[in-house]
């Protein structure tokens, strides 16, 4: 009998433990599936995404994409009206095939105001994928191959309309997005660094350490933005390169706007320094600086993700700011914020509006990425 039970009890011991046919995905799931799974819906962050890497892969393509060069002055068409994409003719009705008119200058007897009429006598059909000027592609491989365009070089495919030198208002922007955007996305890196490392180890080490960082954020933060901008800008030699500007004017932004960041890292350690995971680790012989960025800063990366969204605009709009104002890039380099500065004149704005153009990007960009920080936030948001 007691052998009995004892086969008995060594098989109840050895019987697999029930498995569930289709576990709830949301039980197996990573903290980063549940984010994304989150985020997916939030319609508008899903959109922001869509047009920001429209916008960086038109940045980065801005070469092909342009029907002229960003200097490329057109002399007959001086601050000519955008072109109207026409698909019907009078005379020869509707065509599939995209034109153009050409366009004549007059000048008003009384006023002596310059302006465009369309000349229907003559039209430029639009083609894909056509041959123009010749540019380096990233700068290495040199071609001439254009998405769009007519065969005639000097024709008025002007999408936005030109400048006062003739130059084609389209290029400009796209040339200038590869400036303007790429100055988000380093800025911010530094930005990152410098919040990141300073905030750790002013919430880890505390002390002496903590006094000092904090009492240098609370110089920076006391100081005015724009104006400190300006000063930093302003005491940049004239002789430097545009490059050398760039890279200048990204470490003043960086150097302002890592305090914010900074604080709230802070604020983060104190929290998690006393925690059992860091005292596990401290009494596994780890360094402070491991446990701060292997340990600590990965357990608020969410935020982290949130907070870099949030800054690229920002930094985008301090790079316009000065660049609008004088203070930064500095023609030939072509920026949104350089473009601007052809729009300061009240006048002109009244009679050439579509200088404003690169205005409207901007402001897209900027909304574009507050859409994307909402979503991200609430994706991150673990009561949500």
């Amino acid at each position: 009998m007691s052998a009995i039970l004892q086969k008995i009890r060594t098989g109840l011991r050895r019987r697999p433990e029930p498995e569930k046919a289709n576990p709830d995905p949301y039980e197996v799931a990573s903290q980063w599936q549940l984010m994304w799974w989150k985020f997916k819906k939030h319609k508008m962050a899903m959109i922001a995404g869509i047009v920001l890497i429209a916008l960086y892969l038109m940045a980065a393509f801005c070469e092909f994409l342009a029907p002229s060069l960003p200097l490329e002055r057109f002399t007959e068409y001086k601050n000519a009206p955008p072109s109207q994409i026409r698909f019907v003719d009078p005379e020869t009705g509707f065509s599939l095939r995209p034109f153009v008119y050409d366009m004549k200058q007059q000048i008003d007897k009384e006023t002596f105001r310059r302006t465009f009429q369309e000349d229907t006598s003559t039209k430029f059909p639009i083609y894909l994928f056509v041959r123009g000027e010749t540019y380096k592609f990233w700068g290495l491989l040199e071609t001439n191959l254009h998405l769009f365009g007519t065969k005639d070089p000097k024709s008025p495919l002007f999408l936005m309309g030109t400048d006062d030198l003739g130059r084609d208002l389209f290029t400009r922007i796209l040339y200038g997005a590869r400036i303007s955007l790429s100055f988000g996305l380093i800025g911010i890196v530094f930005t990152l660094i410098l919040g990141l490392l300073l905030g750790g180890l002013s919430g880890y080490l505390g002390g002496i350490t903590d006094t000092i960082i904090q009492r240098l954020i609370d110089l920076l933060i006391s100081k005015p933005t724009i104006p400190l901008w300006m000063a930093l800008a302003a005491a940049l030699p004239k002789d430097w390169t545009p490059l050398q500007i760039y890279f200048g004017m990204i470490l003043i932004m960086s150097i302002i706007g890592w305090t914010g960041l900074a604080r709230v890292v802070r604020g983060k350690m104190l929290s998690l320094r006393e925690e059992d995971f860091t005292m596990a680790a401290r009494l596994a012989g780890a360094s402070d600086m491991r446990i701060i960025t292997k340990h600590l800063l990965p357990s608020f990366a969410s935020y982290i993700i949130v907070n870099v969204t949030l800054s690229i605009p920002a930094t985008i709009l301090g790079e316009t700011s000065l660049s609008f104002l004088g203070l930064g890039l500095q023609p030939p380099v072509v920026s949104w914020g350089v473009l601007l500065q052809s729009a300061q004149n009240l006048e002109t704005l009244a009679h050439h509006p579509w200088l404003l153009w690169p205005a409207a990007f901007i402001v897209v960009t900027v909304l574009m990425f507050n859409f994307l920080g909402d979503g991200l936030r609430d994706a991150a948001d673990p009561y949500k």
